[in-house]
């Protein structure tokens, strides 16, 4: 394929999808990342597209939500891993909320063997995937269907999560940053991704890296309210990925880091003189946020100790909880 025929693909992708990952394109293209990389850039400089950590999106700063049958062909390995990672993270007779996205609807279909479970959910796709789970209990909220992502929103979604409290809010979006937190491109999925935020003692964000640095219209968790960040690995020349996930670990997030097949992160994907600390986690070790009926102020009980860990070819995931030094 011609470089032209290259970039004028690559183009109608980001223009059909809003945001493509690297790795995508250059599966599409079938080429190297690099070559790819030297398009988007080309691209870039053209006004046609922006790019962004370890992908591509439309211009103008604020990606657009791209709709299901798109979301559901993007970065499926990164999503299978994260949600592989974040299932471990869910303990037996445990209630939980689950916001809308593929990203959590692959979550749900790990969560159908945990024995005893409670689900909240809002997303059609999450219930659809835990429907036949014997030994997991589905409950559904109000609402208006919003039939873009297959999910409850609007009053009757909010109303029906008042006077709730569980222990984990697990929540996916368009857009991660350490300044803003997670945000997404539609108010009223953001403002019912509010309410599954109060309903619960932790919040879990889900996030590929293309979602890292990127910032949408309508703010759903800040920053200080995510107790962990589930991501896949950033691609070794992306020290902008990097560069956020630390901030954000500057600021009390715990980030666990699934691999998509490719091992451990490489080294060289941190900045100069900014390596996080890899963190051994503690029994009963988490954070909390204050909040009527909920645990008391926010905090992170902070006794880890530094460790460097070697994973074998095998392995499928590395887990790094970042925090304050």
């Amino acid at each position: 394929m011609f470089a032209a025929e290259r970039r004028q693909l690559i183009l109608e992708m980001v223009r059909a999808n809003g945001a493509v990952s690297l790795r995508e394109l250059a599966r599409v293209v079938q080429t190297s990342e690099v070559t790819v990389r030297r398009d988007v850039r080309a691209l870039e400089a053209e006004g046609l597209l922006d790019r962004r950590h370890g992908g591509a999106v439309l211009p103008g700063g604020f990606t657009r939500e791209s709709g299901f049958p798109q979301k559901s062909h993007l970065a499926t390995a990164e999503k299978t891993a994260i949600a592989d990672l974040a299932a471990g993270l869910v303990e037996e007779g445990e209630a939980i909320v689950v916001g809308a996205g593929t990203t959590t609807q692959e979550l749900a279909r790990r969560l159908a063997r945990v024995p005893g479970l409670t689900v909240v959910t809002n997303s059609l796709l999450v219930a659809q995937a835990l429907a036949h789970a014997n030994r997991v209990e589905v409950v559904m909220t109000g609402g208006t269907l919003r039939g873009s992502n297959y999910a409850l929103v609007g009053s009757g979604a909010e109303q029906s999560l008042q006077g709730l409290r569980v222990s984990r809010a697990f929540l996916s979006g368009s857009g991660l940053t350490a300044e803003r937190g997670l945000s997404t491109s539609n108010m009223l999925s953001a403002s019912v991704d509010r309410a599954l935020v109060q309903a619960a003692a932790e919040v879990v964000v889900l996030a590929d890296h293309t979602k890292l640095g990127s910032d949408t219209m309508f703010q759903t968790v800040p920053t200080d309210l995510i107790t962990r960040l589930v991501t896949d690995e950033p691609p070794g020349q992306d020290d902008r990925a990097a560069t956020e996930l630390q901030a954000l670990a500057d600021q009390g997030v715990q980030i666990a880091v699934a691999g998509a097949g490719n091992g451990p992160a490489p080294a060289e994907a941190l900045p100069p003189g900014r390596r996080p600390r890899l963190d051994m986690p503690l029994p009963g070790q988490r954070r909390t946020r204050g909040g009527p009926g909920g645990p008391g102020p926010q905090q992170l009980r902070s006794a880890a100790v530094l460790a460097e860990q070697g994973q074998g070819p095998g392995d499928r995931a590395r887990v790094a909880d970042m925090r304050r030094r």
